[in-house]
Order: C-alpha cells, then structure tokens, then sequence
C-alpha cells in the first residue's frame, strides 16, 4: 500500500506542509511545519503546527521525523512544537545546513558560541541516504540552488521538492539569497529532479495561487518537464541562468526573511532569553 500525502496550506505564508503516512501501520513523517510569526506585534502562536497535530493524533500517526527541505525564509518553522508534542521524533534536515548556518552566523552577526557544525538538528541527512520511518523509506536527493544547503525527499512514488521546484504554472524558486545559485539550481532541477520516471509525483513546498487560481500543490515529474514556465526538459542552462538571475533582481525580499532565518538556522529554537527574560531576533540595519 503506497503513503498517504496530507497537505496543510499556511495562506499567510503560501507554505505546504506535509504529513506522509502509511495508513495500516501508522507510520508517519513531517515535512516543513509552520511557526506562525505576526512580524508587526513580533507574537508567535501555534496554530498552523495545531492543525498538523491534531490530524496526527486523530488518526493515531506514530511520526519518526518532522523533516526539513532548507532553512526557509519566508515562515519560521514549527519543527519544535511539533517535537515537543510528538515524543520520540526527531528533527532532520540535509547535512550542508552547515554552509548556511556559517553564512548567517555572520550575516546576523550572532553569539560568538553559535554553533555551525549542524549539532541543534537531531539528524543531519547525507545525499543518496536511506532514512527509515517504520515502513516508510524516504530518500534525500540533494538540491541544491535556492539555498545551498536544500533537499528533496522521494518517497515511494512522489518527491517532495520545497523550493526548489513549484507548480508547472509558476516554475522554480529564486536563487538571489547568500549563497544561492541559478546554475545550481539548474543542476538539481534538470540533471536530478527530472531524471526520476515521469510518473512520480512532486509535491510543492509553496504555492502563490498565480492567476488567482485555486491551490495546486501537486504535479508530476512529466509535466513539470514538459510546461514548467521557467524550467522545462528543453530549457538550456544559459537562458535559464539568465532569466533566473534578472527576474530575481526585480523581487522583493520575503516579508518574513530575517526573523526566519536565524531561528531556522537553530532549528527551529528561538534565542535564550536575555537577563530581562525575553527573546530577541536581531534585525541588521542596511545603509
């Protein structure tokens, strides 16, 4: 019997989340929880990741690993409320998180004892590895381009792609954060995601509802190679790399960019509090 997919779509974020599940054991894992975070009152609150959780104890889902697809920038991720509610799963996201986390240790300029080598994860995934659920076995491909540390997660017949790929409709993710690379981007895309059988099915890790369309989240390897807008079977690097980097410049940075980030980076966990006991995100000031 193939998993179940069960999507939870954050609007405020245009984020999916996934629980992947086998129905007769009761296996499950979690892909790319929300933390919702209000930037205006500087609150979070728990809703989204509630919603994930109560469909797990309603249908009674033992879940192994809430897995990450890269230290998102646009939500702040709800991995440790879902693990502090969830006893026994642990936290995985692909092992170059560790370029990422050296990148922003000095972008936001954090605590000198900051560490970068992965350690606040519970598992750091290597390319091409097998990662058991009970009966599910998903595999990390590395893709890279986005950011350089992203992974997709193939699961029997579907791969979850995050931001490397969308919807057909909508085409790829930017690649203008630190570190990002169109070319790269190209590599996972045409020499990785599309080398898997046309049959399988992606699963986005956003989606922007383009036309003001109804939410899709779902293709397949083959029509994302055949009408992907920005990335087709076809498409050469060059023009790819060369689209990808002027659009890239006209975008805005994500609303929620720099709180994301740096509790991304860590996991999941906020700061410590400080002597007063509270947190604080740190917000660099540009010239």
């Amino acid at each position: 019997m193939k998993p179940i997919v069960k999507e939870f779509f954050d609007k405020a974020t245009w984020t999916l989340t996934y629980v992947v599940y086998d129905s007769v054991t009761k296996d499950a894992v979690i892909m790319d929880p929300v933390w919702d975070y209000d930037p205006a009152a500087s609150k979070m609150s728990t809703q989204s990741a509630e919603q994930v959780l109560a469909f797990v104890k309603e249908n009674n889902l033992k879940v192994h690993y809430i897995l990450e697809t890269h230290a998102h920038a646009d939500h702040v991720s709800g991995s440790q409320f879902l693990k502090k509610n969830l006893p026994g799963a642990k936290i995985g996201i692909g092992a170059k998180i560790t370029e990422v986390q050296k990148v922003f240790k000095d972008v936001f300029n954090l605590d000198p004892n900051f560490k970068t080598d992965g350690s606040q994860f519970d598992l750091l995934l290597k390319e091409g590895e097998i990662l058991a659920a009970g009966t599910l076995k998903i595999e990390t491909i590395y893709t890279p381009g986005h950011t350089p540390a992203c992974s997709s997660y193939v699961v029997e017949d579907s791969v979850f792609t995050g931001d490397a790929l969308f919807m057909p409709d909508y085409g790829t993710g930017r690649c203008d954060f630190p570190a990002g690379s169109a070319d790269d981007l190209y590599t996972s895309v045409h020499e990785k995601l599309y080398k898997l059988p046309d049959y399988y099915k992606v699963y986005v890790g956003h989606d922007y509802l383009p036309n003001g369309r109804a939410l899709a989240f779902q293709s397949t390897i083959g029509e994302e190679k055949a009408k992907n807008i920005q990335l087709k079977s076809e498409t050469n690097r060059t023009d790819f790399v060369e689209f990808r980097n002027t659009r890239d410049k006209s975008l805005a940075a994500p609303r929620l960019l720099l709180p994301s980030v740096q509790v991304n980076i860590d996991a999941g966990h906020l700061p410590e509090p400080e002597d007063n006991g509270k947190r604080y995100l740190k917000i660099p000031v540009r010239d």
